[in-house]
C-alpha cells in the first residue's frame, strides 16, 4: 500500500484510507442497500470491526485503499476507491465506492477513476488496469466507458441481481492509452 500518496482532482482529494475513516458513516454505505446495490458487499452485513480487518488487509501489500475526499467541507469523505496489484503482470484490478448519495451523478466517481489510473499507469507504471461489474450497472459502465476503457471480457449469465441472469462485463485500460 503506498503511503502517504497523495491525488488531487477539481473536487476532491484522494488519500490513503486510515483509522480516521472508519465511522458509522462509512458502515452505514456498506449496510445501505441502494449503496452497495451492484456490489457482492449487498450479501453481507458490516459493522465497524469488519470494516478495520479490510482496512487493515492491505497492510503490507501491493494493493490500495483510497479514501475519497470531497474539497467541500461539508461533505468530507464520500467514498472509496481500491485497487488490487498484481505487480507481476503490471496489472492493477480497480473498484470504487461512492457511499454519499449526494454526489451521484455528478461525475465525481468518473473523475477519481481518471485520476487514480492516470497515477497507477503512468507514475506507479502499471501496464494495464482492469475493472469489472453487472451488465445492470449503468453507473460503473458509464465510468468505464468515460475513462476509455476498453471491452475485456464478458461472462454471460455469470450472476443473479435482483431475480435476473445478467451478465459480468470487463474493461481494461492500458498505459498507451492515457500517454
Amino acid at each position: 500500500m503506498t503511503i502517504g500518496l497523495m491525488l488531487r482532482t477539481s473536487r476532491c482529494i484522494i488519500k490513503p484510507f486510515s483509522e480516521k475513516f472508519l465511522s458509522e458513516r462509512y458502515v452505514s454505505w456498506l449496510n445501505d442497500a441502494d449503496v452497495v446495490r451492484y456490489s457482492e458487499q449487498r450479501f453481507r452485513n458490516h459493522d465497524l470491526a469488519s470494516c478495520r480487518k479490510y482496512m487493515e488487509s492491505f497492510t503490507a501489500t501491493p494493493h490500495h485503499l483510497w479514501a475519497i475526499i470531497s474539497r467541500d467541507a461539508s461533505l468530507g469523505h464520500v467514498g472509496n476507491v481500491n485497487a488490487y496489484v498484481n505487480q507481476h503482470s503490471g496489472v492493477a484490478d480497480m473498484g470504487i465506492l461512492i457511499g454519499e448519495k449526494r454526489v451521484w451523478r455528478t461525475g465525481l466517481g468518473t473523475e477519481v477513476w481518471l485520476a487514480v489510473c492516470r497515477h497507477l499507469l503512468l507514475e506507479a507504471k502499471m501496464r494495464k488496469i482492469t475493472a469489472g461489474t453487472l451488465s445492470s450497472n449503468v453507473g460503473m459502465l458509464g465510468i468505464m466507458q468515460n475513462v476509455g476503457m476498453r471491452a475485456d471480457g464478458r461472462r454471460i449469465k455469470q450472476a443473479v441481481h435482483e431475480g435476473k441472469e445478467v451478465d459480468w462485463i470487463y474493461g481494461s485500460l492500458f498505459r498507451e492509452d492515457m500517454e
